[in-house]
């Protein structure tokens, strides 16, 4: 028997959860051929790579990204398949590019996922040639894809094709009966093309960009009863998965989006995964409500997963264009003149206007993601070096006690979106987010891949967490095995998802990855930025941890070693392939 590729002498994790061993694996026609104890025939063998003291890992499937736009310009995704994830899911937070025109796509996700408009509805312009599922799944399938792509359709997607953008996100408008049925219909015909669900929003600070209804909150958020049971009936009937965004400061909708998952045992549970599960700094004791929640839920006959990042949230914003301004009215207000910078400094500048955001500021209580404590927000970069590696409530303090608001404040309108700084929001607390992270109720993902390309980096998420495991291990304080961690971001996912991939068994995908465990290291935690060709050389925080992952393998092919992509193959051709969920 001969090999295309030969895996040699590494542990192997087959991510299903079970004791990993040393092993050899051959690989034929993109599936694993052989997993053995004894070293394989390298005879023809055109390729081996010596894992030696390495681990051999399935490729890690990312469920939450906003690759939508960016797949269709820069297909290889070069970004997360450099950290060995091989499948990414698109469709997130009720947004997709199956249905919606070009510009109302740039206004769905332009401000909402910080992607700026104009390279939106210039790549769907110029990319879009579909009007179905199929048809986009062939397009997909036509590109030189890196990773392997799985998808939701968005339920603001369908909603405003169907009902047109300003209809869509009027309050006073329900869809006729007409329009609801071709809602229907096109979630039936993506689920028909295999695509793993539908994802819902109901988040109240996920605005619209563009002129037309900007700040309107997204088409998902009409939608009432009625037509959110029709779309769930449907999931349901094909044990498919909704994927969920509860409004944080209406607690009743989190609930009565989990407990939509209950069969009651009177019908088949619906698959429901909701964001996020997080240790929020703002209000210490939600953190032990998501478990609780997801164990109640499936008691009762759900199946509830709640989406959780298993590294601190830290984010970074240039001036005021982080998103966790949209949860307060002062800070939607100033967003809402995103594109008029003059207007929006002079508002800034504003005395009444600043009244109106230190009382914002100083409510401290209620459902909310930001904590606002500009005490906890460290500037790392602005043209007055003084105030850099300072916070903006330090700066208050040695200009003479001025309020917190006001230094940023006063910051922001001498100096725009040249100052940058950054905070932590959530999974701050280490013995909570091992919790968290082992919890059976949580998936782990919410990357936001592909999105907030100014804000976050958390395309290495996978290999932060294996690191954690390890060093909870080797410390004697171990909150689960490597095994188990691999598997979490792995097998389960796919298994969960209905996907062909998360595992290295024989006949398998050979979706690879050979990390070196010694460079699981404070290499993965470093601040690292890189342009973006199809954003106009937009610069995107990544991560840059290249000597970790010594090599990755979709379909089993090399695409990256040690950070380097394969020049023939990596946007030259494709390797990765649409996933269609079964079941």
């Amino acid at each position: 028997m001969t090999y295309d590729l030969i895996v040699r002498d590494g542990r192997w994790f087959d991510g299903t959860g079970a004791p990993s061993a040393v092993r050899h694996l051959g690989i034929r026609d993109g599936r694993v051929a052989a997993v053995s104890v004894e070293p394989l025939d390298e005879t023809g063998c055109s390729r081996v790579i010596d894992a030696t003291g390495h681990w051999v890992i399935p490729g890690m499937v990312d469920i939450h990204t906003h690759y939508d736009v960016e797949v269709l310009v820069q297909p290889a995704l070069l970004e997360s398949l450099r950290h060995g994830i091989t499948t990414i899911l698109l469709g997130s937070c009720s947004l997709s590019t199956v249905h919606a025109a070009p510009g109302d796509a740039g206004d769905l996700f332009g401000r909402v996922e910080a992607i700026p408009r104009p390279y939106v509805v210039g790549a769907l312009e110029e990319q879009k040639t579909w009007t179905a599922a199929g048809e986009y799944v062939a397009a997909l399938e036509r590109l030189p894809l890196g990773p392997n792509v799985a998808a939701f359709i968005g339920h603001s997607d369908i909603r405003a094709a169907r009902m047109g953008l300003a209809r869509a996100t009027d309050p006073d408008v329900r869809p006729s009966a007409a329009e609801l049925a071709t809602m229907a219909a096109d979630l039936v015909d993506a689920l028909d093309e295999g695509f793993v669900g539908m994802s819902s929003q109901e988040l109240m600070f996920d605005k619209l960009d563009g002129e037309t209804c900007r700040s309107r909150t997204l088409p998902s958020t009409y939608a009432k009863g009625r037509e959110r049971r029709r779309l769930n009936r449907l999931l349901r009937a094909r044990g498919r998965a909704l994927q969920g965004g509860p409004d944080v400061a209406r607690p009743q909708s989190l609930v009565r989006m989990a407990f939509s998952s209950c069969g009651w045992g009177r019908r088949p549970a619906l698959k429901v995964s909701l964001l996020s599960a997080a240790d929020i700094k703002a209000i210490p004791m939600v953190a032990h409500l998501f478990p609780l929640l997801a164990r109640t839920v499936n008691r009762f006959g759900g199946d509830l997963r709640f989406q959780h990042l298993p590294v601190p949230f830290e984010v970074y914003s240039d001036g005021i264009a982080l998103p966790v301004f949209e949860e307060f009215g002062s800070g939607a207000a100033a967003l809402h003149l995103a594109n008029q910078i003059e207007e929006q400094r002079a508002l800034l500048a504003d005395e009444d206007y600043r009244r109106w955001f230190r009382k914002d500021y100083d409510k401290k209580y209620g459902p909310r993601v930001w904590h606002r404590d500009f005490f906890d927000a460290e500037i790392t970069e602005c043209p007055d070096a003084s105030v850099v590696g300072r916070t903006f409530g330090q700066v208050g303090v040695d200009r003479g006690g001025v309020h917190p608001v006001d230094a940023f404040l006063d910051l922001v309108v001498e100096h725009g979106d040249k100052v940058r700084w950054r905070t932590t929001i959530s999974n701050h607390r280490p013995k909570v987010l091992d919790k968290l992270t082992a919890d059976p109720g949580v998936q782990l993902g919410f990357s936001d891949a592909g999105a907030h390309l100014r804000n976050m980096a958390f395309y290495n998420f996978g290999l932060r967490l294996l690191r954690r495991v390890r060093d909870a291990e080797a410390a004697g304080a171990p909150f689960m095995t490597v095994e188990h961690a691999v598997h979490r971001i792995t097998g389960e996912l796919a298994d969960w998802y209905g996907l062909d991939t998360g595992h290295l068994r024989v006949g398998d995908r050979a979706d690879v990855v050979v990390i070196d465990p010694a460079r699981l290291d404070a290499s993965l935690d470093a601040y690292a930025e890189s342009p973006v060709r199809a954003y106009g050389n937009l610069s995107r925080m990544v991560n840059r941890n290249d000597a970790t992952v010594v090599a990755v393998l979709v379909g089993g092919e090399v695409v990256v070693e040690h950070g380097t992509p394969a020049a023939d193959v990596v946007g030259v051709r494709r390797t990765g392939r649409f996933l269609r969920a079964t079941g």
